[in-house]
Parts: structure tokens; sequence; C-alpha cells
């Protein structure tokens, strides 16, 4: 098991004390150059029919984050896309049922200044339950074939494929979500989709988009390849929103599965686009569905130019801007998409500042 760092409990006084001591300014400007400060985010509590959460391990190191009728949500952290993942967590919490069953494992880059990350959680959310895990950038980044944007081979991006691991085996199940949306629905009820007796994560499916343009030629033209989807049903999934039973994926050893196409990949190029192609190859045709209104995607625009994109028909219980547009960049350019301003009340930005030397 990952060494891991849990705050969720302790006094800001101290964070605030082990950030003083640990790090200077200069360290904070080297994370990112454009530093933010973020408002405090209001309490949010469990409706009177909430169940209670009990533990659910004999670890004793890791009991402040296992619990029983817990929603266990999972997240990647960076200073980069904090400011989404701010407003997502705070979307998460302002329209839960039992917002204070709700436990949040972010993953962040070993590399990263985890304490300036906690601080900046702690202090706009007091109250959150948390946990950081700290990811080895380095095995991934030598799987790691380049793509159509630079942006997707950012190792941190590749995370999802190793929660199974990252995160305690008393976790058994998480919903997985990307830092560039927000829920306007209550995530238990995305969280109790069933699984059925087999699959191992759930997700919205497209069955309309055509699959073949996820796989290069050589995928296709090499028979032994293109049998991989013998006898499925394949769908284009999205990965930033998924529901994954941990303990199904460590027994059927699935972060191993992925590994093996990605060192493929880095051999015959047998697809173009990030962190996705391996997750089809491994599991489309073979999940259970999620309604689409669930992930309405692709808000960023595509990949190239990040033009301005509309909802799909149907209702919506989370919005996500995937893609290369960000509602936080164009809303800052004055130069917003439409539907960027149903992200702007989960904005909890404060005022910018750049830190002098």
């Amino acid at each position: 098991m990952p060494k891991f760092e849990s705050f969720h409990s302790r006094p800001l006084l101290l964070i605030s004390l082990l950030w003083t001591i640990s790090f200077s300014t200069h360290d904070i400007g080297a994370i990112n150059t454009k530093n933010f400060d973020f408002k405090e985010a209001p309490k949010f509590y469990n409706s009177p029919t909430c169940p209670s959460l009990h533990n659910s391990s004999t670890d004793t190191t890791i009991t402040e984050i296992c619990f029983q009728n817990a929603v266990n949500v999972a997240m990647t952290l960076d200073a980069a896309y904090l400011r989404g993942s701010m407003a997502a967590i705070l979307s998460v919490l302002q329209h839960s049922s039992c917002p204070e069953n709700v436990i949040f494992h972010f993953i962040a880059s070993s590399s990263a200044n985890i304490h300036y990350l906690n601080l900046k959680l702690a202090t706009s959310f007091p109250y959150l339950h948390f946990t950081i895990y700290p990811f080895r950038d380095s095995p991934v980044a030598g799987l790691i074939s380049t793509s159509i944007r630079a942006a997707l081979d950012c190792p941190l991006n590749y995370a999802r494929n190793y929660l199974a691991d990252l995160l305690p085996r008393c976790i058994q199940k998480v919903v997985y979500l990307d830092s560039d949306l927000v829920l306007v629905d209550d995530i238990t009820k995305l969280a109790a989709t069933p699984l059925g007796e087999e699959a191992v994560l759930a997700a919205p499916e497209y069955c309309n988009a055509n699959f073949t343009t996820y796989f290069t030629p050589t995928f296709w033209s090499n028979p032994s390849l293109s049998l991989t989807f013998a006898n499925r049903k394949p769908c284009y999934f999205n990965t930033g929103v998924m529901v994954i039973d941990l303990e199904r994926w460590r027994n059927g050893d699935y972060t191993t599965k992925i590994v093996e196409w990605m060192e493929l990949q880095k051999r015959m190029r047998i697809y173009e686009l990030g962190s996705l192609p391996p997750f089809l190859l491994v599991f489309a045709g073979n999940i259970a569905p999620v309604d689409h209104k669930w992930n309405q995607h692709g808000l960023g625009g595509d990949n190239f130019r990040g033009l301005c994109r509309d909802l799909h028909p149907g209702p919506v219980s989370l919005l996500h801007w995937s893609g290369k547009g960000k509602p936080w960049v164009r809303l800052d350019a004055s130069r917003p998409c439409p539907l960027d301003a149903l992200w702007a009340p989960y904005d909890l930005l404060q005022t910018p500042y750049v830190l002098e030397s």
C-alpha cells in the first residue's frame, strides 16, 4: 500500500504551521507563477434521512477514511486545474442529499507540493473529508505516447488507471470525476448505479459515435488486434465520469491489462488520443450503462480549437467541459461560451495575484 497523507481531521493551525516550516514563497511560485486565493465554501449538512457513517476497517492507520454508507469520490489534483477542482467539489457538496457522507480521494503527483494543495482545500472546505495520495509520475511517463493535445500527455491524466492500487482496500467502490465538470444533481444517485454481476465499471455509452476513429489503420489492419472486439458491442464512453468497482478491478488485475496496451502502443502506434483508448480496448462493450444525463461532455469543444458547443438533447445532471476549452479560461479572457455561465456560480476564485520572488 503506498504511503498517503490524511489531512481532513487535523486542525488548520497545524497544517499552516507545517506549511510555514516546509515551504518558502519561491516554492509556491514554482508550482504556478500565477497563484490564486479561493473563498471559503459554506458548510453543507446531511438531511435527516441520511445513513450514519460506520467505520469499515480494522486497520487503525486508515480508519479515518474507511466508512460504510460513504460515497467515495476520486479526483486528480494539481495546481493547473485547481480552480476547476474547487468548483467540482463545491457542486458535489451543494447538490448532495448527504454531503457529510461524501469522502474525497485526491490523487496528486508525488513531485507536486502536496502541502500547498492541501492548504488550499482545507481553507476553502474546512469540513471536507479528504485524503491526498501521492502518485509517482516516472513509471507512467515511460509508457505515454504523444497524442493530439499536449495536456493529454500529463502522467497524472493516467492516474485513473491506478486507483485500485492507490486507494486503501477498504474502498470497494468509487466514483471517478474529472476536474473540469460540475454536478447539478445528487451524486448519491450516480454512486448507486448497479454494476450487475460482472461489470467492473459503469459510464454513459455513446454507441452512435464512430468507434473506428479512436484507433489507427495499423490496429484495424492487424487481425490479431482488431479481433479484440470480437463478440463485443464496443461503444465510446468518456472516462471523465465513471463508477468503478475497485474490488473487481483488483481481482481481474485490470491495471496490468491497460498497461499492456500502453506498452504495445509504444511499439506500434495503434491509437492517437491519450488515456482513453486503453480503457476502450479493455472495457468497451463490457460496462454497465449510465444515463447520458450524468455526462453532458464535450462542452470544452474539440481538442484543437475548443469551439463552443451546445448540450446534448435530454436532461442534465452533470456538465463536463471535456475538450480544449475550459470555462475559467474563457471567462477570464471575456470570451465565454454561453454554457460557461452554468459553471461560473461554482467558481470559488477570490482574487488572482502574482507572487513576487
